[in-house]
């Protein structure tokens, strides 16, 4: 599916990321494996993991390079891009899925805790997207594939920042994707089920948490890859502006917000009467955009 291809994965020393690397080269790509090897809240810096997928790769055949810039930085994003080019030519598709998470309940989250994500999330996102966009308009085909996440798609507890940046990110591909059209360059997200290392911080302090856990396990990272192999390449160049889900042998297409429901009152409202007549009339739809907005998959959003 992607002979003769060039993909960059940030976030590809371990878990998801890691999966898509060497399935993106198993599938023919030349691979940019980008990782700077940090904690799962963002501490540190380590190349040995990205080196270790480097490693497997070429030892199936394969060809990749390690790149240990951070995302956050405008000027590390543009040397994975430009490790590409240099190393192999072209830059054919760019994987955003780097990522940390600093959890905290949000009247204990300090503006560093915010910063901390964000920059990684969305600026990464924005950072990495940037500088492959000279080149995927010179060439006139590019695929830029984003990781949203549920959480962001419909909240979770303890994560307003990785929340936010998560949707922010849908944003950001929504309006890639409308401005790039014309140059036959797509964009698109998925939101992954997957056990990894950001999600095994989710605490078990009780029978019901714990069987949570397990049936989480089971959703292996390597679930992922498929899709996104699909979205680098060829096959899918009817696809973009889109929001995917992958959770084990389940693929998803999300649904976009849209109204739902509208009152119209001809001599204008009023604080009294939003209350009195529009409120009653909304209240089963607030009942049914929480049905759809809630635990809908059986499982906590990640």
């Amino acid at each position: 599916m992607l002979a003769g291809k060039v993909v960059a994965v940030t976030g590809a020393g371990r878990g998801v990321g890691r999966e898509i690397a060497l399935l993106c080269a198993r599938e023919g790509a030349a691979v940019v494996v980008n990782d700077l090897g940090t904690s799962g809240e963002g501490e540190g810096a380590d190349l040995s993991p990205a080196e270790e997928t480097v490693n497997d790769i070429r030892a199936a055949g394969g060809r990749a390079v390690v790149n240990g810039a951070s995302v956050a930085d405008p000027k590390g994003a543009a040397s994975i891009v430009e490790d590409a080019v240099a190393h192999f030519g072209r830059i054919d598709a760019v994987v955003n899925n780097a990522g940390i998470l600093r959890d905290r309940i949000w009247h204990k989250m300090s503006h560093e805790d915010w910063n901390a994500v964000v920059d990684v999330h969305l600026n990464g996102c924005f950072n990495v997207s940037k500088a492959a966009t000279p080149y995927f308009r010179d060439q006139q085909s590019g695929s830029f594939i984003h990781f949203t996440s549920t959480s962001g798609l419909i909240g979770n507890f303890g994560q307003a920042n990785y929340s936010a940046a998560k949707l922010g990110i849908v944003g950001l591909s929504q309006s890639i994707a409308l401005d790039m059209a014309r140059a036959g360059v797509r964009s698109n997200c998925i939101a992954p089920f997957a056990w990894s290392r950001m999600t095994a911080s989710i605490p078990a302090t009780t029978p019901e948490e714990e069987a949570r856990v397990e049936r989480m396990k089971t959703m292996s990272a390597d679930k992922i890859a498929p899709l996104v192999a699909f979205l680098a390449s060829d096959a899918a160049s009817e696809v973009t502006n889109q929001i995917f889900g992958v959770r084990k042998n389940e693929i998803f297409l999300f649904s976009k917000p849209r109204p739902i429901r509208s009152m119209h009152k001809g001599d204008g409202w009023s604080a009294q009467s939003i209350a009195d007549e529009l409120l009653p009339a909304f209240r089963p739809s607030f009942a049914r955009a929480d049905e759809r907005s809630g635990d809908v998959f059986g499982y906590d959003p990640i």
